[in-house]
């Protein structure tokens, strides 16, 4: 059956194939109980399978009312939303580049012109100016942010 790590992570990707929302919300310790095992190898499931980067959103409140929510993002299911954040933005975008992949969204309508207008506008070097010297880099981040957002398969 594989170990530990691989039956938890089936088990939720499970879950959220049936799902039509695009986001399930559980009990961490229900979870952990469910399959025998302490929270925190819970914990080591989300932070190593569940990022953004392989498509999926984790928001956790901890406590006693606490949950997690795990949010499947839309691109990332083929793997398309790991290689657009990767080649496309990596760790800087400059700002024709940017302006280059939101038009490419606005072409593939993933965002309206309104949201295009928008995402460049925020983007844009008159918005980002001062005397902090690492615009690209806060620009990438943004975007990859933006299309995080963009992504979530609970807010269509």
């Amino acid at each position: 059956m594989g170990n530990l790590a691989d039956r938890i992570e089936e088990y939720l990707k499970r879950i959220l194939e049936q799902t039509p929302d695009g986001y399930i919300i559980l009990q961490r310790s229900e979870l952990a109980g469910e399959f025998d095992c302490v929270p925190s190898q819970i914990n080591y499931v989300l932070d190593t399978r569940f990022t953004v980067e392989r498509g999926y959103l984790v928001e956790s409140r901890r406590g006693g009312g606490g949950y997690l929510r795990i949010v499947r993002l839309g691109l990332g299911m083929e793997g398309q939303y790991q290689q657009i954040m990767r080649q496309l933005i990596g760790e800087q975008l400059t700002q024709v580049r940017c302006n280059g992949l939101v038009d490419r969204l606005l072409d593939e309508q993933l965002v309206t012109v309104r949201e295009a207008a928008l995402i460049k506008g925020i983007l844009s070097g008159g918005a980002l100016s001062g005397e902090f010297t690492d615009w690209n880099v806060l620009r990438a981040q943004l975007m990859k942010s933006i299309l995080t957002t963009l992504s979530r398969d609970d807010l269509l």
